[in-house]
């Protein structure tokens, strides 16, 4: 469970009135004093996550949230967090009170079905009371998928985890289906795959970065093969191979030198480009790149970070690729950074959203701020696909992807067409 990363794991986000037990049914299904209970309303402030083992799933991550009718002070704040669970969630699990079903609940309900989100309603406190018919006819409006618990009663335990997990894989089945694949349904049979991973000083010392490690995973679990090396080594070992590697997957920042060490009948691509796959919509991406060449002297730039990590000296988003893409146009350009889950609501400042690879964020997450932007009408792409641009080497680097490399070329032969998009 440790080793999973937080944006693979299924993401169950836990909604409801303020002190309808939400806390109470996240401890009870856990079998852990995870989150503070209390009759004071308003307890639980902000998210609480916790990632637990929850077989057959694995593992997996509460999200319990704050009361949607929160009064106490700072409320509002509160709720619009509570509200961005949804740009979150794998699965909503609305917690009611029985036989109480009010505008709140309907609205969670509404914006769950309007979102596309599986809905599991758990009807707590049933040793206060037994729900009644009409009560239960009102849940079903919105899903089949009810479940009835009494918090307190510690005895149930076992029966209520297995119905809550019977529930949990009902609705979780097309989630799971829906599953892309890293790298790969690129490989032929016992492919060869060379990785070629820097290190500088933006290497964690003793390890590999995440999308490293997931990448060689999942080439392994294809029952291929893969050579990991430097890209000062990577010339000296692909002559030494003694056939020519099926892909070659390099980190974005070397991308020139891998492209002109290698042979042009070698497919390769970068570890961005592939995460942008994996975790939001290339073929969007990189036509959002394209919107790049059309940029005007002072325009606002977003750089999206979804991770809150220490910028170093040479940042990759803060600073390398300002520096590149400003070079790249010869054009001064006024750029403005977001950070973790801090996404503007109004993006329409801007002519251009530029995000990192997402290794923190689940799909659902990246595919909302596409949707978002492309709701505004504002090009999104990604550090990766616009390093590679910015580097002239963009075509070249979309060779595993023969669809979207001829969207891009058709893209570069008519500005028209780009603006129209």
């Amino acid at each position: 469970m440790q080793s999973t990363p937080k944006g693979l794991r299924l993401q169950i986000a836990l909604v409801g009135r303020t002190n309808v037990g939400k806390s109470s049914f996240l401890n009870f299904v856990t079998n852990q004093d995870v989150a503070i209970v209390s009759p004071i309303p308003g307890t639980t402030t902000d998210i609480v996550e916790k990632p637990i083992e929850l077989l057959p799933f694995g593992p997996v991550n509460f999200l319990d949230t704050g009361g949607v009718d929160d009064q106490s002070i700072l409320a509002e704040k509160r709720i619009q967090r509570t509200q961005k669970i949804f740009e979150r969630a794998d699965v909503v699990v609305l917690i009611v009170e029985t036989n109480i079903w009010t505008e709140f609940e309907k609205n969670i309900a509404e914006t769950a079905k309007k979102q596309n989100l599986p809905l599991i309603v758990v009807v707590n406190k049933i040793d206060l009371a037994t729900p009644k018919d009409d009560f239960i006819t009102k849940i079903k409006e919105y899903t089949e998928n009810i479940l009835l618990v009494s918090t307190i009663d510690k005895s149930s335990y076992n029966k209520i985890l297995e119905e809550f997990k019977k529930l949990l894989f009902k609705v979780s089945e097309n989630i799971n289906d829906k599953e892309i694949s890293l790298l790969g349904d690129l490989l032929p049979k016992n492919a060869l795959v060379v990785f070629i991973v820097p290190i500088d000083s933006e290497a964690p010392k003793g390890r590999l970065i995440l999308p490293q490690v997931q990448a060689i995973r999942d080439v392994l679990d294809n029952d291929c093969a893969v050579l990991v090396v430097k890209d000062t080594e990577y010339k000296h070992y692909l002559e030494a191979l003694g056939r020519k590697p099926d892909l070659v997957v390099c980190d974005s920042q070397v991308v020139h030198k891998m492209v002109a060490e290698t042979p042009v009948d070698v497919k390769c691509t970068t570890f961005s480009i592939l995460f942008c796959r994996f975790k939001g919509d290339l073929m969007t991406e990189v036509i959002g790149s394209a919107y790049a060449d059309f940029l005007e002297e002072g325009d606002n730039v977003l750089i999206a970070e979804a991770c809150s990590h220490h910028p170093l000296q040479d940042d990759i988003g803060r600073v390398k690729i300002p520096r590149w893409l400003q070079e790249y146009l010869g054009k001064r350009l006024n750029f403005e950074v977001s950070v973790g889950r801090d996404f503007p609501a109004d993006l329409k400042k801007y002519k251009l959203i530029i995000h990192c690879g997402s290794c923190m964020l689940t799909r659902r997450e990246k595919l909302v701020r596409i949707a978002k932007a492309r709701e505004q009408g504002i090009p999104i792409t990604n550090y990766g696909i616009m390093l590679s641009k910015c580097k002239g080497v963009l075509e070249r680097v979309l060779s595993p992807f023969p669809e979207i490399q001829k969207a891009y070329k058709e893209i570069l032969t008519s500005k028209q067409k780009v603006l129209s998009l």
